[in-house]
């Protein structure tokens, strides 16, 4: 049998799913996708992951720097609106595109299904983009420390946020720091991705949390971002925390 390798992902999935909505999975090669919708929805899911992944790949192919990059690019001026909203997300958070790939495609999945539903949750990889009237929380996981699934950021999604995390200790993503968990809020979920990913990289053991804390949210856009490394927490902005219920009991 082959493994799942996204079965890391079930733990902390447990802890975001809502009851108001009804869950399914959308996988398609990299990109795995936990969706919460009024109904399923996983056909128009599907559809909407793969015309994602098609301008990613196809811009991959136009411009292989587009992957490989760790600094912004400047766009051709003829990109896709997906694709100009990772230039734009590396550009604010002075990261490459493809540091903004899980929020951009998480918002343009959440988008489509939006239509369909009035509440929509899509996590992908850790970062969240939601959608609808209702208050939402997302879990803060943090790998090895004490304050991991302890806590939850609480948001009011209305016309749409992205919710995203960076870790340099948990997950396959690049972060060149060592931060457990640094989270971003942002309206664009592309620009949460990025920014949680330079937060992340600005993050040093032993290092102060203050200064790029200050330095993230003075990005237009970023409405709030948290740092947990180790048994050390840093705030700031609209960072609105609550305690994960059950969690202190195990």
């Amino acid at each position: 049998m082959i493994p799942d390798p996204y079965a890391d992902r079930g733990s902390y999935r447990a802890l975001q799913e809502a009851g108001d909505l009804t869950y399914f999975r959308v996988s398609v090669d990299e990109t795995d996708l936990s969706i919460g919708a009024k109904r399923d929805l996983s056909r128009e899911a599907l559809a909407a992951v793969l015309d994602a992944r098609r301008q990613v790949l196809q811009a991959i192919a136009d411009r292989p720097r587009f992957r490989t990059s760790l600094e912004p690019l400047r766009p051709h001026g003829t990109e896709s609106p997906l694709i100009r909203r990772m230039l734009e997300a590396g550009a604010l958070a002075q990261v490459g595109p493809m540091a903004a790939v899980a929020g951009a495609i998480a918002e343009h999945v959440g988008r489509v299904l939006a239509k369909e539903s009035r509440e929509v949750v899509v996590e992908n990889g850790g970062d969240v983009f939601l959608f609808g009237a209702k208050k939402r929380s997302v879990a803060v996981v943090a790998g090895d420390s004490p304050l991991s699934g302890l806590l939850a950021i609480s948001v009011e999604p209305v016309e749409g946020c992205g919710v995203c995390t960076s870790s340099g200790t948990v997950g396959h993503s690049l972060s060149l720091g060592t931060a457990d968990a640094a989270m971003v809020i942002a309206g664009d979920c592309a620009l949460a991705d990025a920014a949680a990913t330079r937060l992340g990289n600005l993050i040093r053991a032993g290092g102060a949390l203050d200064g790029p804390l200050e330095e993230i949210c003075a990005i237009p856009g970023v409405e709030g971002a948290l740092v947990i490394a180790g048994e050390r927490i840093g705030i700031k902005g609209g960072v609105v925390l609550q305690p994960i219920r059950g969690a202190a009991d195990g």
